[in-house]
């Protein structure tokens, strides 16, 4: 609430906060029922919009408790809940249609074909990457109706927002779930790196914001749910300030180049970056918080709670009082627009030495300090000779500030089925799931023992010569050369194409090589983000969803379906035994082999060692216990990279474990052709692993 505070005072137009287990940070200090309901209050009062983060993945045992969250903010007032899972969307356009949505980050949508999705499916607004350059920005901007929110300063993950598996991974801490633990901040070194070739400096775009205003952002988006009221207060304010030199056309005032500098100090690793918007990446945008940068906050924190230790008067408003000999006395507050009108208990009396001057009534009521109110006008009508103690001025003074209070921030409820049927949640949420009918895998039908596979590859080099029956599709990357085809044909069963995850900017290229594999034979599209699936299927391609479409839940497993896509490998931070109670009619499938990838980055680690042309030859960073994670970027064609498990999920020992699912994806990485004959076999004949493995997050799960 003092982070709350201190965006108010210092003049933000909206706030984002969580509430419960359902946002992106589960860690910070968020808001109980109560203390949501007065945070609501006090920015409506001002005016001030408050957005709830409902942007984690939730589990279909998690259902009832986000129905009850989602009726619970209904009721309050909240202006739009900001979410990541499209199980939730469309729970939330059942239960609330009046509920305005916004996109988040961690929907990994980041160019023209994705955003036009996000509209189609009801979104207000969606929140864009960080990752975007200016002309990436502008061009979402152009081709698109609905509102978009940028983030203009706060910390930078070096993982594409959405795609990061590394703190589920390696500690069980979903970054999807809103438990990040920040590994990234941790020793990962690239070969003649800095060492923490994983930590960005902070954003800061505060420099571009005559350029921002020229793309027509309709929100400016600051980071700090986690920091200190201090910061939050100088970015807030620095912000307003760079805005303010853009709208008026002047340069910055001494104090103001100050509050840059104390921002600064408050919080940064080694300074701040603008790196993405500008495209210019590399080893600048790296920054650790060192000790200094520590030390430097000190001096500066009650600077910097200077701004935000005493209320603004914002509101401006007109009071009147009538106190009529023998009645109660009155007073009425207005805002122009909001008027309240109240009557004291106390009964106006005549004065017996002294009358009350209209000078002192109105001395009385313009002291509304505490509060976001400015008496500019008063209005006092009394008889002659009466008295009015001041106590019982400044009491209904009180009252009518309350009365007005009140009035600014009611209307704000939004209605729910339940208000209307009475209906109870739990009831609703077993009958939901159940009107999504059960699952049996398809193959079952004609094979009782054992499920089929799919075999993706990161190079058509490393598909073995001959491939058993029993793999019944294969995939190669979009970049795949022409004179591979003629090989991949002559397996004689469907192949697809999988595109890259990182589609910046234009897609004119990705567009000619999606045409190019059609003519070539290419059957299905592999898609691992929401953009990847509406420019296959714009293409006529049939659509398979890899596990980065983050499914997590029965209802996001019936969205993707409405969405049109004809099967799908689920999250892979599921536990077994939540997939096999999954519901829908959506054929669904398993990672069951492979490094799974733990970070999508468009900066590459690599580039802080070693110049980039050394890409192809084997590429890692090392961890702080010396064990090293494969970095390669030929999936997505250069556009970024991907930094790999040090170990692949093996599950041939398993194989009769994962019969609840309709095929296996072996998803082959760094494997050499003769690795991944020895893979296939193994898993085709159930053997035991003989080298080093994981067995994933099956068996453990996420919190």
């Amino acid at each position: 609430m003092d982070a709350l505070t201190a965006a108010a005072r210092c003049g933000a137009n909206a706030v984002y906060l969580g509430a419960g287990d359902f946002n992106a940070r589960r860690n910070a200090e968020n808001f109980t029922e109560k203390e949501l309901r007065e945070a609501i209050e006090y920015c409506h009062i001002r005016g001030i919009k408050v957005y709830l983060t409902l942007n984690t993945l939730v589990s279909d045992a998690e259902i009832p408790s986000a129905l009850e969250l989602i009726s619970c903010v209904c009721a309050m007032g909240v202006d739009a809940l900001i979410i990541q899972d499209l199980g939730i969307v469309e729970l939330v356009k059942q239960v609330a249609p009046d509920m305005p949505l916004h996109a988040s980050t961690q929907m990994s949508v980041m160019n023209v074909a994705g955003f036009k999705k996000l509209e189609e499916l009801g979104f207000k607004r969606a929140v864009l990457p960080r990752e975007l350059t200016f002309e990436e920005i502008r061009d979402i901007a152009e081709n698109t109706d609905m509102e978009l929110e940028m983030f203009i300063h706060g910390a930078l993950c070096m993982c594409v927002s959405g795609q990061c598996y590394l703190s589920g991974m390696l500690g069980g801490r979903s970054g999807n779930r809103g438990l990040c633990a920040q590994p990234c901040r941790l020793p990962f070194a690239a070969p003649g790196g800095t060492g923490y070739d994983l930590s960005l400096r902070d954003l800061s775009l505060m420099d571009h914001m005559d350029e921002i205003v020229d793309l027509g952002i309709a929100s400016l988006k600051i980071e700090g749910r986690m920091k200190r009221p201090e910061y939050v207060a100088a970015a807030v304010t620095v912000c307003k300030n760079a805005l303010a030199h853009v709208e008026r056309e002047y340069y910055p005032t001494r104090d103001e180049l100050m509050l840059e500098d104390n921002l600064k100090a408050v919080f940064s690793r080694s300074g701040f970056t603008d790196g993405y918007f500008e495209n210019n990446r590399g080893i600048s945008m790296f920054g650790t918080r060192r000790k200094e940068d520590v030390a430097a906050a000190a001096p500066v924190l009650r600077d910097l709670a200077r701004l935000y230790e005493h209320e603004p008067q914002t509101i401006n408003i007109s009071m009147s009082l009538t106190a009529e000999l023998g009645k109660p006395l009155m007073a009425s507050a207005s805002t122009g627009k909001v008027n309240t009108f109240v009557t004291s208990d106390y009964k106006v009396q005549k004065a017996i030495n002294h009358a009350t001057e209209v000078s002192k009534i109105r001395e009385q009521l313009k002291k509304t300090g505490g509060t976001a109110f400015s008496v500019k006008m008063t209005d006092i009508k009394i008889d002659e000779d009466v008295n009015i103690p001041i106590s019982e001025i400044n009491n209904i003074r009180r009252m009518a500030i309350a009365s007005l209070e009140h009035k600014l921030s009611a209307g704000y409820k939004k209605d729910t089925i339940f208000d209307k049927t009475g209906e109870l949640i739990d009831d609703y949420s077993s009958t939901l799931l159940l009107s999504l009918g059960s699952h049996k895998p398809t193959w079952r039908k004609q094979d009782k023992t054992a499920p089929s596979y799919v075999a993706r590859f990161s190079s058509a080099d490393q598909i073995p010569d001959t491939l058993d029956a029993r793999v019944t599709s294969i995939i190669v990357p979009l970049y795949t050369t022409e004179d591979k085809y003629s090989r991949l044909r002559s397996f004689g069963i469907p192949f697809g194409i999988e595109l890259p995850r990182a589609l910046y900017g234009s897609l004119r290229d990705v567009k000619s090589l999606l045409k190019d594999a059609k003519k070539r034979g290419a059957s299905f599209a592999f898609c691992g983000t929401l953009d990847a699936v509406m420019l296959a299927k714009s293409m006529g391609f049939p659509v398979m969803g890899g596990p980065t479409l983050n499914i997590y839940n029965s209802l996001a497993l019936d969205a993707w379906d409405k969405i049109g896509i004809h099967s799908v490998v689920v999250s892979s931070e599921l536990e077994l035994d939540s997939i096999k109670n999954l519901r829908g009619s959506l054929p669904r499938g398993i990672l069951a082999y492979g490094r799974t990838p733990l970070m999508l980055t468009r900066n590459c680690p690599i580039k802080n060692g070693r110049n980039c042309k050394s890409c192809g030859s084997e590429l890692y960073l090392t961890d702080r216990k010396g064990i090293r994670f494969p970095v390669t970027c030929r999936i997505n064609g250069g556009l970024a990279s991907e930094i790999l498990n040090s170990r692949p999920i093996y599950l041939a020992d398993r194989e009769r474990e994962l019969y609840l699912s309709d095929f296996l994806l072996l998803y082959f990485t760094v494997e050499n052709k003769n690795e991944v004959d020895r893979v296939i076999n193994n898993y085709l004949n159930g053997s035991p692993s003989n080298g080093d493995f994981t067995r994933g997050l099956y068996y453990r799960g996420v919190e």
